[in-house]
C-alpha cells in the first residue's frame, strides 16, 4: 500500500480501474450501476448513524469497532464516486472546486458574522 502522502485522486482511480479490469467487471460499471452502488454504500453509512443522538454521532469515532465500520463505508462511498467520475469523464476535484465557487457567490458571508 502506498503512503498516504503519495496518494492522489488519479492514482486511486487508476487502481480502481485496474482492480475492476483484472476481474472483468467493466461491463457492470455503467453509470446507472455505479450510482446505484453509491446509493447503497451511502445508505450503509447512514445506517451507522441512524438512531444516534447528535452527541453520540459526534463521538462515533471514539469506539474502535464503530470507527472501523464508518471508515470502511466512507471508503466504499468514495470508491464508487471515483469510479463514476472516471466513467463519466468528470474531474472530481475540479467539479468540487467549481461548486464551492458557485456556492460562495450564491451564499455570500453574512455581514453580521
Amino acid at each position: 500500500m502506498e503512503a498516504v502522502a503519495e496518494l492522489d485522486v488519479a492514482k486511486l482511480q487508476h487502481r480502481l480501474v485496474e482492480f475492476a479490469a483484472s476481474r472483468n467487471w467493466q461491463p457492470y460499471h455503467t453509470p446507472k450501476n455505479l450510482v446505484a452502488a453509491l446509493s447503497v454504500e451511502a445508505s450503509e453509512l447512514v445506517e451507522i448513524f441512524q438512531w444516534l443522538t447528535p452527541e453520540q454521532s459526534a463521538r462515533v469515532m471514539d469506539d474502535a469497532d464503530t470507527a472501523h465500520r464508518v471508515t470502511d463505508e466512507v471508503a466504499d462511498v468514495l470508491a464508487y464516486l471515483l469510479q463514476l467520475c472516471e466513467v463519466l469523464g468528470i474531474d472530481p476535484l475540479a467539479a468540487l472546486d467549481a461548486k464551492i465557487d458557485r456556492n460562495e457567490r450564491r451564499f455570500p458571508p453574512s455581514e453580521s458574522a
